[in-house]
């Protein structure tokens, strides 16, 4: 008979599944007891062993408890797995701070950039981010004037797509590019992702089976912002939680398997805007924070009372990115203008801390890395910002340098200018700006023609991978050493 011993609580397991799968279950000793366990190797990472039993839950153990064989086939399948053997589920990641926990990543590119290894030419009129699970790549957009949400294989083949509504490109403006917006989210077999015209809806993972759908306008009393809905819907626990604004309450939580309305947070009647929701745990209290065009807030998980507010009179024209909370702080930014401040969040308070203008992004995102802001700045092209007290520490600006999207993987920044279609790596340093290579895509998508739209899909590096989107075009660059 097979005993277990005493197991270290699971915490970051899921972070070592590689692609949806791992290799087949053994038994694994323990050196002082010698009792044993049979399970599958998920990863190590640490001097900690990832595995997952036959329930299929997973947990960890040191490493250093294991027999003298377990240790040497753990450390020879942790070197033969992939850079970077992780999911990202979602919009900017599983955390939502726009941060790859990829390693071992290349930290200078030749001269034409990394190997191409494919590209999608299908993705259909949208600026969706991709999300990957399991092997798969989801992504949406609108083909033939339907919003749909797509399916790839690793290797950028199609394997099945379904439609999220009708996108007759009316209902918004759609000067600027018509399709959809948002990106889409993955959990427990399921993805959750938004037309721009607020049809909300769940699909089996495997197939594209639609689950259920929900209307952010009719059902909810939400209102289209000017440019469509761009939110990302967010999943957290069985709750999948969206803004549909408006009077009936901003914010709503529904069941993520029924579609069943838990609740909404009818205090807070602010209209849509394009940004996206985060998770926070403040002193051991969950909540939910959203920023719109004139506030920030946060929300009770449990029930969607508002927990806190805070005034954002700079808000103008469109407030578009994800805010970053950190410590009991939420750091929030905005375009047109308008800037940035860092908000201390206590409770039912919240207290600004600094407020200034030296980074105005528009909706490139921003990157918080070793207590340093990095992300662009209208004008101001590429601007690390210090995180306490708001002061910038260094601005980059020139061809190639002036507006875009910022991503962080393995000390490194990845940027996106959205004029030239360039891509460049530059060291996450708060000391001074180094870049170390940049290529441009291979070509730029036509359906942009006749538009004001330009490059805005947040460039993505999970396992080795780096992934970024022009419109219907997707490509996949390896960016290992």
């Amino acid at each position: 008979m097979t005993t277990r011993f005493p197991l270290i609580p699971a915490l970051t397991a899921l972070a070592f599944i590689i692609g949806g799968s791992s290799l087949p279950a053994r038994t694994w000793t323990d050196a002082k007891s010698g009792k044993t366990l049979e399970a599958e190797f998920i990863g190590l990472k640490d001097g900690k062993l990832s595995l997952k039993r036959k329930d299929g839950k997973t947990f960890e153990l040191e490493l250093d408890r294991l027999s003298a064989d377990d240790k040497a086939f753990a450390e020879k399948a942790a070197a033969a797995q992939p850079v970077g053997a992780t999911d990202w589920p979602t919009w900017r990641g599983a955390a939502r701070d726009g941060k790859s926990p990829d390693t071992g990543l290349a930290k200078e590119w030749p001269k034409d950039g990394p190997k191409l290894l494919w590209t999608f030419e299908k993705a259909g009129k949208g600026y969706s981010s991709p999300a990957l699970v399991g092997g798969k790549i989801f992504l949406t957009g609108s083909r033939d004037k339907t919003a749909e949400i797509l399916c790839l294989d690793a290797g950028g083949k199609e394997l099945w797509s379904a439609p999220l509504g009708e996108d007759p490109e009316k209902g918004y403006n759609t000067g600027w590019g018509g399709g959809t917006r948002g990106a889409p989210t993955v959990s427990d077999g399921m993805v959750f992702a938004m037309s721009a015209n607020g049809e909300l809806a769940c699909f089996n993972a495997t197939d594209g089976k639609r689950i259920w759908s929900k209307d952010l306008v009719k059902d909810f009393g939400g209102a289209i912002p000017g440019w469509g809905y761009s939110e990302s819907p967010l999943v957290d626990g069985d709750k999948v939680v969206v803004t549909p604004g408006g009077n009936q309450g901003a914010i709503v939580a529904l069941d993520k398997k029924t579609g069943k309305e838990l609740w909404r947070s009818k205090d807070l009647k602010d209209g849509a805007q394009y940004s996206s929701l985060i998770v926070a745990e403040v002193k051991g209290n969950r909540q939910y924070i959203q920023l719109f065009m004139n506030t920030l807030a946060g929300v009770n998980a449990e029930n969607g009372e508002v927990l806190w507010k805070s005034a954002w009179p700079e808000g103008r024209t469109a407030v578009i990115p994800t805010p970053v909370y950190h410590e009991g702080s939420v750091y929030m930014t905005s375009g047109y203008g308008s800037g940035c401040k860092l908000v201390k969040i206590d409770g039912d308070k919240a207290e600004d801390v600094w407020e200034n203008k030296v980074m105005k992004n528009h909706h490139g995102g921003v990157v918080l890395v070793d207590g340093h802001i990095y992300g662009f700045s209208d004008g101001g092209g590429l601007v690390c910002q210090e995180l306490a007290t708001g002061k910038q520490k260094w601005s980059q600006r020139g061809e190639g340098s002036q507006k875009g999207a910022v991503h962080y993987a393995d000390g490194m920044l990845y940027c996106m200018d959205e004029e030239a279609g360039s891509v460049f790596l530059a060291e996450a340093n708060s000391d001074r700006y180094i870049e170390h290579g940049r290529f441009e895509i291979p070509r730029q998508t036509k359906l942009r023609e006749g538009t004001n739209g330009k490059i805005w899909t947040h460039p993505v590096v999970i396992g080795g991978k780096l992934y970024l989107r022009d419109q219907d075009l997707l490509f996949c660059y390896d960016v290992k050493p």
